[in-house]
């Protein structure tokens, strides 16, 4: 009795931590695009979708420079890097010497866009700098380039513009599938029309024999859909292919010749008269 109330409060645990963490998961908050909702374009909607597969996965790069700089950048692609928080922080810089964090960029300052081969994701309000860029808050530029067959890999910082008065902001690049256009069909006009020319006759046949052997209740190759047709058919096919690729004329002679009358030549009329009676 009392392994099964164990066992009991096991699965109730593990149930309770499911459920625990699906809720945490549908509570977290996603990207908002700068503006109104009723602004939203249905570009920057579908392209928002089009990210949600990279969503759960976390991105992590460490940046040395010398002993002054250590850092490492953690990113989420519209999530909060760490939801407890509640700062909509989705890429995040940590200070490796005193732990130190500054969010880069907010996921509720979202901007995204898009080219052939390429989505550029970015978050604003973040930190703002110290002595650099007149004190602007902070921004991150993330850009997914295309790579078939990788959900998402290679990500890594690019560089920090910080020099400038205005526009500052740190450049990040990765790769996904997520970025790649949809795959066109290598089908040509003609594999299509000789796929459905093979379709229809596969159906002509295998109809026709139903209906050859269920209904008139043919037997042997008379299940063949109009087998008489077919044959007469081969038949013709078989002498215009005697006709157009015989080598020789068909009135040609012969390559031998019977013995006529006319090869055996005239016989004396006295060879038998010794044989007439006397």
């Amino acid at each position: 009795m009392s392994s099964l109330c164990h066992t009991s409060a096991v699965l109730v645990f593990f149930v309770a931590l499911a459920v625990g963490v699906g809720a945490q998961q549908s509570n977290e908050r996603s990207c908002d695009v700068i503006g109104d909702e009723s602004s939203e374009s249905q570009m920057e909607r579908a392209l928002l979708k089009k990210l949600e597969p990279l969503s759960q996965m976390r991105f992590n790069v460490t940046v040395e420079k010398g002993k002054t700089e250590n850092y490492v950048y953690h990113f989420r692609v519209c999530r909060e890097v760490n939801s407890t928080l509640h700062d909509f922080g989705g890429l995040v810089q940590t200070d490796r010497q005193n732990g130190k964090t500054t969010v880069i960029g907010r996921i509720n300052e979202t901007q995204v866009f898009n080219g052939s081969d390429w989505i550029m994701l970015i978050y604003k309000g973040g930190d703002s700098y110290g002595r650099h860029c007149s004190g602007e808050k902070r921004r991150a530029v993330i850009m997914i380039s295309c790579k078939r067959g990788v959900t998402a890999s290679s990500f890594s910082i690019i560089s920090e513009e910080r020099e400038k008065e205005q526009e500052c902001f740190y450049l990040f690049e990765m790769d996904s599938n997520v970025a790649c256009p949809a795959e066109d069909s290598h089908l040509s006009v003609g594999s299509i029309l000789l796929i459905t020319f093979a379709s229809l006759i596969a159906v002509y046949i295998i109809g026709g024999f139903l209906y050859q052997r269920l209904v008139v209740g043919a037997k042997g190759m008379e299940q063949f859909p109009h087998f008489a047709f077919w044959q007469d058919l081969g038949n013709l096919v078989a002498d215009g292919c005697d006709f157009v690729c015989r080598s020789k004329p068909r009135n040609a002679p012969a390559a031998y010749r019977g013995v006529g009358d006319d090869q055996l030549g005239e016989e004396s009329e006295e060879r038998d008269d010794h044989l007439l009676p006397m």
